[in-house]
């Protein structure tokens, strides 16, 4: 069975001699990579084509067989890149479901996350345009490939690897120290000069580890609140990637924070769990701050409600509370998601520019809150 390349809709094999008969169409869409994907189990490959996951082919970006696309409904911010995130399985192994955790994925998974933008002329200037997972089609003379990410799930546990494409956008290369691309944004306020960075495989840890004292690594979109959208769980199953999975009803799902028919609560405790939880959480590598941001967590002060800083300086803005209810610019949230500054900014990876619209809606929900910290 072969996929859309950049939706879970499953297509039909054509034939050659089909394709000679609508090959105007054939033109259109061409093949994915023809070689399956290949599960490299040691080493670190230089670069990514040697995965076979994936390749630029007749300007678009082509999945190969059985990667499967996935998008989040409320995706984490890396300044407004877009994301195309895909996972794949070896036949006859499948991850096991659970509800709120990362799935427990089986040795040999890959999953990967290619960042890109929509192009403004030149491949160093692009738009600033927040990430709405539309995967529906990656043309390559319209968007600039930045780097793709893989997580591989070999013998011993996790590993990362970033790959970071070239200016002709024909292949990724394997950056281990990290990278870092001068590049110019578009938005409505005019031009942004910024530095796109690409982690190094160390700072990769500190967000995926979801368990400090363990150093347990784990995933951070592929758990049933943030994909439980459009009927990915149903889709997963079927593919033989996802075992044990309830009905899209039973299990849980985050609100999309762009959606305003959902209430500003949900909306902004979604945000808060994809782009702070997994570091601000009981077992997290930010424990010691006493902030627990996942979307169960009670809404008391380990959510910042009229908490004071564990540690006073710049990073505080000069505002006592975490949260200071109906006083958005006197909290240190806002102040901190606000700020580009290096150590004052949060998160503190992932990101060089701030989330003007993920910031507009931390402001509302603070001042829609009714209660006192006198």
């Amino acid at each position: 069975m072969m996929f859309d390349v950049l939706a879970f809709r499953p297509l039909r094999a054509v034939g050659m001699a089909a394709c000679a008969l609508v090959l105007a169409s054939c033109a259109r869409s061409p093949a994915p990579p023809a070689e399956p994907v290949n599960f490299i189990a040691e080493g670190r490959p230089e670069k990514l084509s040697a995965w076979r996951l994936m390749a630029a082919s007749e300007g678009q970006l082509m999945l190969n067989k059985e990667v499967l696309p996935y998008t989040l409904n409320t995706p984490l911010f890396s300044d407004y890149a877009h994301k195309l995130r895909t996972v794949w399985m070896p036949k006859g192994v499948s991850a096991n479901y659970n509800a709120d955790t990362a799935f427990d994925f089986p040795v040999g998974t890959i999953i990967s996350k290619t960042f890109y933008y929509p192009r403004e002329g030149s491949s160093q200037v692009v738009q600033a345009t927040d990430d709405k997972g539309d995967t529906s089609q990656l043309d390559l003379s319209k968007v600039r490939l930045m780097e793709t990410r893989l997580l591989v799930r070999r013998a011993e546990g996790w590993i990362a690897l970033p790959y970071v494409w070239n200016e002709q956008q024909t292949e990724a290369e394997l950056k281990r120290t990290g990278d870092q691309i001068p590049m110019e944004m578009v938005s409505a306020q005019g031009k942004q000069r910024f530095t796109y960075v690409v982690p190094n495989v160390n700072q990769c840890a500190s967000c995926h580890v979801a368990d400090l004292k363990s150093k347990k690594f784990e995933p951070l979109g592929l758990k049933a609140r943030h994909i439980n959208l459009d009927g990915q769980l149903e889709k997963l199953a079927q593919a033989g990637y996802l075992s044990g999975a309830p009905s899209a009803a039973e299990a849980p799902r985050n609100a999309d924070w762009r959606d305003k028919g959902a209430t500003v609560d949900a909306r902004a405790r979604a945000y808060l769990d994809i782009n702070c939880a997994h570091c601000h959480n009981k077992k997290g590598t930010a424990n010691t701050t006493a902030l627990h941001l996942e979307i169960g967590a009670p809404a008391n002060q380990h959510l910042g409600l009229c908490k004071p800083p564990v540690a006073a300086g710049a990073g505080t803005g000069g505002n006592s509370f975490g949260i200071n209810p109906g006083k958005p610019d006197d909290s240190i949230f806002v102040f901190r998601l606000k700020s580009t500054e290096t150590g004052v900014m949060m998160p503190e990876l992932g990101r060089t520019t701030s989330h003007r619209e993920g910031v507009e809606l931390i402001r509302e929900w603070i001042g829609a809150m009714n209660e006192s910290c006198n």
